[in-house]
């Protein structure tokens, strides 16, 4: 077996059929963010089991180290903030949590809203829709049919 048989089969979207845009888009990320090239933040706004309007800021590539993702993969479960991740916030109870990862620092007293600072390369990662992403980062609004509002924010690690 060749050392990119082997990469294949360590990936949860490894020959899966995707047909939803949000998965695809986690799929094209999971690679690079398995392997520290990339770390890509995830909003979310869906209702939760309690038909609750949920939103929040996941850490991709910590949530793939310490989570299955082939169930999220293969449609069998839904991918939803909780309140250990970056951000979470519920409109019905209005509970509300932010927590750093091993990725990023969440910064939410800043003047310029919410931030998250990569723990890296200490670049900061702006989520607000009317400001630019920041440096070596990407925002990609995603239409799918599985959530309400999907949106994918890519940091670039640029290695010394």
């Amino acid at each position: 077996m060749g050392q990119s048989e082997l990469k294949l089969q360590t990936l949860a979207s490894a020959g899966k059929e995707l047909k939803d845009n949000f998965l695809r888009a986690l799929a094209e990320r999971e690679e690079a963010n398995r392997s520290g090239k990339m770390t890509s933040v995830i909003f979310i706004r869906d209702h939760n089991t309690l038909g609750q309007e949920v939103s929040g800021y996941i850490d991709y590539a910590h949530r793939l180290k310490t989570q299955d993702f082939e169930p999220y993969f293969s449609g069998k479960k839904q991918l939803m903030p909780g309140r250990s991740d970056l951000c979470y916030y519920n409109w019905k109870t209005q509970v509300s949590t932010s927590n750093s990862s091993p990725n990023f620092e969440v910064i939410y007293d800043d003047p310029n809203g919410l931030l998250f600072k990569n723990k890296r390369d200490k670049k900061i990662l702006n989520v607000d829709p009317s400001s630019g992403p920041g440096e070596d980062s990407n925002r990609t609004f995603l239409q799918s049919d599985l959530y309400v509002h999907v949106v994918i924010y890519d940091h670039n690690i640029r290695t010394v």
